[in-house]
């Protein structure tokens, strides 16, 4: 099962997904792999003779996460949400604002129903966006519907050169 209880509240969420496992332990006795981001499963394995956790295991270097793609015993309290919305390609003021938020949730500062402290000024993000390249731009200009095969590589042969030389 993967990702049971999400669409929800993380309460209801945690208190669905929870019910279910005992369910499939205590009911069905089923052999399951149970996929979750809800941390507090893991305490499970204290109580559900049969359960066992492992954890996807990745390398940390400086401010990167490297993803091993390999299963390890035992549970983990660690999440990279953020760290994958970074390499999903999200822009670099969001992900910035994501550390931001997520450092004040986990400080535990935030209150309930009320919502973070406005992002600092655009000044200050500007130090950490880079400036589109400019065979981005150009790419974004050219419409493949209107050139001919012949053009259309001539022109990506012109921008792979264009990104090389510069």
């Amino acid at each position: 099962l993967d990702e049971i209880g999400r669409g929800t509240s993380t309460f209801d969420g945690v208190a669905i997904a929870w019910a279910v496992t005992e369910y499939l332990h205590d009911q069905t006795g089923c052999k399951t792999v149970f996929a979750t981001h809800y941390h507090e499963l893991t305490q499970l394995t204290e109580t559900l003779q049969h359960a066992r956790n492992c954890n996807v295991a990745v390398r940390e270097v400086g401010d990167d996460v490297i993803f091993l793609h390999r299963l390890e015993p035992g549970g983990t309290d660690r999440s990279y949400g953020v760290h994958v919305a970074r390499l999903a390609g999200l822009p670099p003021a969001v992900v910035l604002r994501a550390w931001e938020i997520l450092a004040l949730l986990e400080s535990g500062h935030h209150v309930a129903n009320k919502t973070p402290p406005p992002p600092p000024d655009s000044a200050q993000l500007a130090l950490f966006m880079s400036e589109e390249h400019p065979a981005l731009k150009e790419l974004r200009q050219l419409d493949p519907d209107t050139m001919t095969p012949l053009e259309a590589l001539s022109r990506l042969a012109e921008l792979k050169r264009w990104t090389e030389d510069n």
